[in-house]
């Protein structure tokens, strides 16, 4: 089946809005500096790059990139990258902080430290966007990436966070399966339990925005004819615009396996901070980084109308 090229639309629609000043943390690898700068050539972003000068400037001329319209901020170590990216946010003169080639242990705990970082009243989760070529639409996963054992509370949050980015991405009412081995309620499999629990908070308007249904095996959730075969009757199943997973290894099990197995691309963003924040991995390629650069300053376009300081 032929790609549906979800991030070519994406593209499109974030070129429609003003390029927007982002803080890129530490781009020391080809593909980093790379896709900070096709997002720029793109008019999706204004890269503000943070890192050691001098090894940035040899980088682009090896990498045949041109910086010369790029702000760069000269800083040699890795934290100290991070903290001046964090605060360029906080300060307002940049509205996304993209991460480069550095640990992502190192970025987030810039991103989250007390009091300087840019916590807001939510959890902070990731998703990822993927365009599945076996798949009618765009399918996102959260939370694979930050969350490693996420509460029923956290995942309140992350589903909220999740809904709210479908929303940015023209998705009204997205369907929202919540994950797990089975579609019945078992007290042994706790997965279980807790998506019972989120459907209802749905119902209660404790999550708005989305229809839930869970728990869902992966194929139920993704696959009509399996749905049908196992008698599971939902307005989700077959349908899916978004997969909650039970953990964080479950989520990146299933990730990596639609990029590397099943011919999907991924994009990454976290939400639920002061400024949207693309993570993505040191693995991915540029046109990886510009669809997060994409969907990122989407996200920021749509916040525009809030103070820089607010919470989600």
């Amino acid at each position: 089946m032929s790609r549906h090229h979800v991030f070519s639309g994406i593209l499109q629609q974030a070129e429609t809005t003003p390029p927007v000043p982002t803080a890129v943390v530490w781009p020391l690898s080809d593909v980093a500096l790379k896709g900070a700068c096709e997002a720029a050539e793109a008019r999706v972003i204004e890269p503000v790059l943070i890192g050691p000068a001098d090894r940035i400037a040899r980088l682009a001329q090896a990498a045949h990139v041109n910086i010369a319209h790029c702000q760069v901020i000269d800083i040699a170590e890795e934290e100290a990258a991070a903290a001046a990216g964090v605060e360029l946010c906080r300060a307002g003169k940049t509205r996304i902080l993209m991460k480069g080639s550095l640990h992502t242990d190192t970025f987030m705990r810039a991103v989250m430290r007390e009091g300087a970082g840019l916590r807001g009243h939510r959890r902070i989760s990731h998703v990822f966007l993927f365009d599945v070529p076996s798949y009618p639409q765009m399918l996102m996963i959260t939370d694979a990436a930050v969350n490693i054992a996420p509460t029923l509370m956290d995942k309140a949050d992350i589903v909220q966070n999740a809904i709210d980015l479908a929303h940015v991405m023209k998705i009204a009412e997205p369907k929202v399966a919540i994950l797990s081995a089975v579609e019945t309620i078992n007290p042994k499999i706790q997965s279980t339990i807790e998506a019972a629990a989120l459907c209802k908070m749905a119902e209660r308007g404790q999550i708005t925005g989305g229809v839930l249904d869970g728990p869902l095996a992966f194929d139920t959730a993704v696959n009509l004819r399996s749905a049908e075969i196992k008698n599971v009757r939902s307005p989700v199943a077959g349908r899916a615009d978004i997969l909650v997973v039970p953990d964080l290894e479950s989520g990146n099990m299933l990730a990596k396996q639609l990029e590397y197995l099943a011919g999907a691309e991924a994009a990454g963003i976290v939400l639920g901070a002061r400024v949207p924040i693309v993570l993505t991995s040191r693995s991915d390629g540029p046109k990886a980084r510009l669809a997060s650069a994409a969907v990122a300053a989407l996200l920021a376009e749509a916040r525009k109308p809030e103070a820089v300081g607010a919470s989600d």
